[in-house]
């Protein structure tokens, strides 16, 4: 019949498919923070609100969005958390195994869609993710997994690991949890402090490995990185007052908005002084820029802030030469005195390179050439190489190029150590 669409695809039908997708995945940490809340058990909660989130995404595209998604989430994630507890409890088949557990339906649990404590569960979820009983492998991986939604085979794709090698991870990360005894609330005091620096910590983690992954064919795994801003934002978005967290998101979005220039047409690295500047994320950087403008004047600046207002320096210079190099130096050194970092020494190097001179910064990397730490770090010697490039030792600079080469295992960071390698050689 005329006009009939025999595609077999309704493109309305894709489109709610779509804003269901984004809806589920904006709602899955505040379901599964509001049933380890009010019953723990947070491996099966975790079960529990995942088949949730697949029977949603089957039914709402089709029959619409419920008046109250997240409640729908929760009521349907507590039936089934209450099945997966009773079958857990039919297969010990023993009396005080049974006792131990307490269903669901027992209770007398609070109305689904509370909005005072859908922000409060979810930053909860990420303290708990994020618990120095951890190790910082297993809190990134819980993290993705439970408060970014990322299924485990995305997980092991990212980080460049067998599925079966990550899902033993995350099992072991809630089975620590769930041995541990912690219990589901917000932590104070010092506590809290401690436990939001470790969340901050894991979400610079995976912003990092996303901007510049540390192996494999691509420079940069753009979905791990958005994620990591994306958990930033909310994280900012319940702690609005805290310099630090503003600071990480600043950051973020500061470094990220270069991303597009680091790469040429073929994949290939394109360092900073070399990029076309156009192509930077103009909004990105604005944004980024009133972020740590508002944060700075509020208090003592930690170091989140402190390297947020370096990438500013960066952005807002027009083109490399513009670049100011003395404050940069003189913000790294603030930053020095608050950790022994190797890699801001590293970078602390560079930026007194650039204003004192090359022979300033390799001094400085002669100091590190005795830390076990970043002494057999490509980066090490490929900012090495970079120096001795600026000061025309272009032997000594091709030999540190080709050792910074054999040290990476990102192959695009390869392709361009060996090319400035080659390129020094040629011009001899």
């Amino acid at each position: 019949m005329a006009g009939e669409d025999t595609s077999g695809t309704d493109p309305a039908r894709t489109d709610a498919a779509s804003d269901v997708e984004g809806l589920l995945r904006r709602l899955a940490p505040q379901v599964l923070g509001a049933l380890v809340r009010r019953y723990g058990h947070f491996d099966t909660a975790e079960d529990a609100t995942q088949e949730a989130l697949l029977a949603a995404a089957n039914q709402w595209p089709v029959d619409g969005v419920p008046d109250s998604p997240r409640g729908w989430l929760i009521r349907v994630a507590s039936r089934r958390l209450t099945d997966l507890l009773r079958r857990e409890q039919a297969r010990q088949r023993r009396e005080d195994a049974i006792a131990r557990w307490t269903l669901p339906d027992q209770w007398l649990a609070p109305a689904a869609d509370r909005p005072a404590s859908e922000s409060d569960d979810t930053l909860i979820l990420l303290f708990m993710c994020c618990h120095p009983a951890l190790s910082p492998a297993s809190q990134i991986a819980l993290t993705l997994r439970a408060v970014g939604g990322l299924t485990t085979a995305e997980i092991a794709r990212a980080f460049l690991v067998p599925q079966a090698t990550m899902t033993r991870r995350i099992t072991r990360a809630k089975q620590s949890i769930k041995a541990s005894g912690i219990p589901f609330g917000m932590p104070t005091g010092p506590e809290r402090a401690e436990r939001l620096r470790a969340v901050l910590h894991v979400l610079y983690l995976i912003f990092n490995e996303g901007y510049a992954t540390t192996s494999g064919p691509s420079l940069h795994r753009a979905d791990l990185s958005a994620e990591a801003i994306r958990l930033a934002r909310m994280v900012h978005r319940l702690l609005p007052d805290d310099g630090e967290v503003t600071g990480l998101l600043a950051l973020m979005l500061l470094t990220d908005a270069r991303r597009p220039a680091r790469t040429g047409p073929h994949g290939e690295l394109v360092p900073m002084a070399e990029q076309d500047r156009s192509l930077w994320n103009a909004d990105d950087i604005a944004e980024g820029v009133a972020l740590i403008s508002d944060a700075l004047p509020k208090g003592a600046a930690g170091p989140y802030q402190i390297q947020a207002a370096i990438a500013a320096l960066h952005d807002e210079a027009p083109h490399a030469e513009a670049t100011d190099w003395p404050q940069i130096l003189a913000l790294y050194e603030v930053l020095m005195r608050m950790s022994d970092n190797p890699v801001v020494a590293l970078n602390h190097a560079v930026a007194a390179a650039m204003a004192n001179g090359p022979r300033a910064g390799l001094e400085l990397l002669g100091k590190l050439d005795a830390d076990e730490r970043i002494a057999d770090d490509h980066r090490l010697h490929a900012v090495r190489a970079h120096l001795l490039e600026l000061g025309g030792e272009r032997a000594a600079a091709r030999e540190a190029y080709q050792a910074a080469a054999r040290r990476t295992t990102s192959l695009p960071k390869q392709r361009y150590l060996h090319a400035r390698a080659a390129r020094l050689a040629d011009d001899r």
